[in-house]
C-alpha cells in the first residue's frame, strides 16, 4: 500500500494575523497560538506511480496562507522546501487545491495566517513474515 502522510498537525507558523483576546471570555486557559490542522479524511495528494516502483521517498515544505475561515488562498502557495524530486514536488502543489484545514486560532479566535506544511512520501514498513526475534 502506498503511504503518504499529511501531519494533522502543522510543523511551524511563519507569521500570523488576528484580533486580540477577550479577557473576560476566557474561564478556561487557551494556548496564545493554535497552527491551522489538516483534516482532509484521506491525503489529497497522490505518490507518483513511478516514484513509488523506483522506491523513491521524500518530503516537501509547502509554504500556505489560510484565511481565517481554513480555507486556503491557493495563489500565495509556494514550494518552502523541494524534496529534490520535481515529480514530487508537482504532485504535491497538484494536491493543494484539495486540501482542507480547521482554521488557525489566535487566543481562541479563528486568524488568517502563513504557515508551512510538510508532505512526507514514505514506502511501507516491510513485514517481517513469520515473526520470530
Amino acid at each position: 500500500m502506498k503511504r503518504l502522510v499529511l501531519p494533522s498537525v502543522l510543523a511551524s507558523c511563519v507569521a500570523c494575523v488576528g484580533g486580540r483576546p477577550d479577557p473576560e471570555a476566557a474561564d478556561v486557559p487557551v494556548p496564545d497560538f493554535e497552527p491551522p490542522v489538516a483534516v482532509n479524511a484521506e491525503p489529497p495528494v497522490r505518490y507518483p506511480p513511478q516514484l513509488f516502483r523506483e522506491g523513491v521517498e521524500g518530503t516537501v515544505v509547502l509554504l500556505l496562507f489560510a484565511d481565517e475561515t481554513g480555507h486556503l488562498v491557493l495563489d500565495s502557495t509556494r514550494i518552502h522546501d523541494g524534496s529534490g524530486y520535481a515529480a514530487l514536488d508537482s504532485a504535491v502543489l497538484s494536491g493543494v487545491d484539495a486540501m482542507e484545514f480547521a482554521p488557525a486560532r489566535r487566543n481562541g479566535q479563528p486568524v488568517s495566517t502563513w504557515f508551512l506544511q510538510p508532505v512526507h512520501f514514505r514506502l511501507p514498513e516491510p513485514s517481517t513474515a513469520g515473526g520470530g526475534l
